[in-house]
This record gives structure tokens, sequence and C-alpha cells, in this order.
């Protein structure tokens, strides 16, 4: 608010005004807003690299396509877990509004492990393709294949060690407020990844088999 006082260079004749106090804004009001302009700049990421796939998908360069490369049982496992991850995420949240830690610390380890099974078996698949001569470097398809389930991989990772330090955030200060919203935009980012994933098996895995 501002406030009147008399100019001591003026002899108290001009009256001069400033600011005695700043006004009062919120602890983290803007950080929740920040975080949803990124993750709609990771949404514009993530429609490139679908589009890009949608272009080189048939490109198969005189190789094998998405039938003969794909285990589909096997994709599907990865998805259960990462569909599983989320859910539990859900639950760690729910404990936290009912300001239970152990709860928290104990749902937020299994939505980790979960993390972990995916990147385990997203890796194994690259390795395995890499093995048998099916590399990025092989044919257009492969290229936008191991780039755009490559990306959402990284983003999974990051994701796990964020909430990795979140766990021994909240094991050093408990459920205070900043570690409350930092635990909800990680829940956000959480959500975002599982719903790009089910993008990616729909797109990418479900119909390149099925075609």
């Amino acid at each position: 608010m501002s406030t009147q006082a008399l100019n001591p260079a003026g002899g108290g004749d001009t009256p001069d005004f400033y600011v005695r106090e700043e006004e009062h804004h919120e602890e983290g009001g803007s950080t929740l807003l920040g975080f949803w302009i990124y993750l709609m700049s990771d949404c514009l990421i993530f429609a490139v690299l679908f589009a890009t796939y949608a272009v080189l998908g048939h490109n198969y360069a005189g190789g094998p396509g998405q039938r003969q490369l794909f285990e589909l049982p096997l994709i599907a496992l990865n998805t259960s877990m990462l569909l599983l991850s989320s859910i539990t995420y859900g639950f760690a949240m729910l404990a936290m509004e009912k300001n239970r830690t152990a709860q928290v610390q104990g749902w937020l380890a299994i939505t980790g492990l979960f993390g972990l099974g995916f990147l385990g078996i997203e890796l194994y698949e690259f390795s395995h393709l890499i093995m048998e001569g099916h590399g990025p470097w092989s044919s257009g398809f492969l290229s936008s294949f191991f780039t755009l389930v490559g990306t959402h991989g990284l983003h999974v990772t990051f994701g796990t060690i964020w909430l990795v330090t979140l766990m021994v955030q909240v094991a050093q200060k408990g459920l205070i407020p900043a570690n409350r919203r930092r635990l909800m935009c990680l829940s956000l980012f959480w959500h975002f990844l599982d719903v790009i994933w089910i993008g990616v098996f729909t797109v990418v895995y479900l119909m390149g088999v099925l075609s």
C-alpha cells in the first residue's frame, strides 16, 4: 500500500510517496502455474515426435516392421507397470492429505519400484533390438521409434530420480508445505507420463502389430 511521508531534503513541504510494505503473496503460489506451462511445452515436444513417427513409421528400408520386431505381451506387462505406478502415486497423495508420512513414503517407494521395472523392460527391449541388428540407424521407422520411446523413457528416468529426491526431503523435513507442493508437481508429471505412454502403446505398438 502507498503511504505519504515528508521529504527530509525538501524541508517538510514537499510530500513524497513510497511503498512501505510490498503486497503479500502466498508462498509458492506460482509454482503449479509454472509447472503447468512446462507440461504444455512437453506436450508440444511429444506432439512433434508422434508426428515424426506418423511420417516415418512405415519407412522400413527393406527391413522388418512392427509385427516382426515387437513382443506385444512384454510391452503389455511394461504398460501395466506404469499404470500401476500411477495408481500407487495416487495412494501416496491420499496419504499426504491425511498427513501420514510413513504411508506416503511407502507408496512412493512402491511407485519408484514400478518405475524401475518399466525402465528395465524398456532397456531390455532396446538392447535386444540393437543386438539383433535393428538399431535406430537401420531405417526411418526405427529412428523415429527409438527417439519417441527413448524420450519418454528419459522422462521416466528423471521422474524416478525426482521421486527418490523427494523421499529424502520428506524423511528429513516431513510433509511441510514446500514438500507438499513438490509432491503435487511430481504427481502431475507422473500422470502426464502415464497418459503419453498410453498414446505410445496404442499408436506405436498396438496399431503397429495389428496393422
